[in-house]
């Protein structure tokens, strides 16, 4: 697979790379860690692009967009996507993020209730979750071993890093799957952008709390969507599951056939179908 020709926008002092594709009602894409591209092989799928216009950026820090100095917060990330709906003329959307991307999602969501008409959220990336103000934080944990991936990273062993990151959380087979499926030069691209993953996404996932009372407010319809063979490689994936469906008010559960943590890249056919059978129900 090639990579495409993307535009640029600057806003709130930043630049972002960005691709329109298909036409129809909008849908905005939220990319993941590591690799700049996951949502590539979606973007192939005329399930989803013959009926709907797709939005897919990098977000800061990946591939050419900007780089900002310091900590970088969900927060932000979600500003930075509501941006550049407001750029490109986009008032409401089908939103989808996958992994760090459900975050900013949820976190647009709560922000900007408006500009979200559906939430699809692949697999979050929910390490905590109190349930209340005065409650103890419900530890939903890390699908791998940060610590030791952390070590290899501090010890300047970028790849080595990226690729322990990718085993935990997709198992030890990815990299086929990912040299299959991504533009050529996508692992070479997510070292490259590895400062930004270790030194700043990871840095605001932890620091990025969802809590009972958050999920009252998202009150959009909501796709909570986990790999088929995703507790097979981490447990992690089903308890934040089972949590979102518990949490929140207008959820329905998506299992996608034949996946891990990989999804739209490892079942690209499936998740265009899936995503754009939940659009056709709640349209704009």
């Amino acid at each position: 697979m090639k990579r495409s020709r993307m535009d640029r926008a600057t806003l709130e002092g930043v630049e972002l790379e960005y691709e329109v594709r298909g036409s129809g009602e909008w849908v905005v894409l939220l990319h993941a860690g590591v690799f700049a591209d996951w949502f590539k092989p979606l973007l192939e799928e005329t399930a989803l692009t013959e009926y709907y216009r797709a939005l897919s950026y990098h977000r800061v820090g990946y591939a050419g967009s900007s780089r900002l100095p310091g900590p970088v917060s969900i927060a932000q990330q979600a500003s930075h996507c509501r941006s550049l709906m407001r750029r490109l003329g986009i008032e409401r959307a089908h939103v989808v993020g996958h992994s760090s991307g459900g975050n900013i999602a949820l976190q647009l969501a709560l922000d900007a209730p408006d500009a979200v008409r559906s939430l699809s959220l692949l697999e979050l990336a929910l390490l905590s979750a109190p349930s209340g103000p005065q409650a103890d934080a419900a530890v939903i944990g890390s699908a791998t071993d940060l610590g030791a991936v952390m070590q290899l990273y501090a010890a300047g062993d970028k790849a080595g890093a990226l690729g322990a990151f990718m085993r935990g959380v997709s198992g030890p087979d990815y990299h086929v799957i990912l040299e299959q499926s991504l533009p050529g030069g996508a692992f070479e691209q997510a070292v490259a952008d590895a400062d930004t993953f270790f030194g700043q996404e990871l840095l605001a996932v932890r620091q990025w709390l969802f809590t009972r009372e958050d999920a009252s407010r998202v009150t959009q319809p909501v796709l909570a969507v986990i790999g088929a063979k995703s507790t097979e490689v981490s447990s992690v994936f089903g308890k934040r599951q089972e949590l979102l469906l518990a949490w929140l008010p207008n959820v329905e559960a998506f299992v996608l056939p034949d996946a891990t943590h990989l999804l739209h890249v490892q079942n690209p056919g499936g998740m265009a179908q899936g995503l754009a059978a939940f659009f056709g129900r709640h349209p704009l």
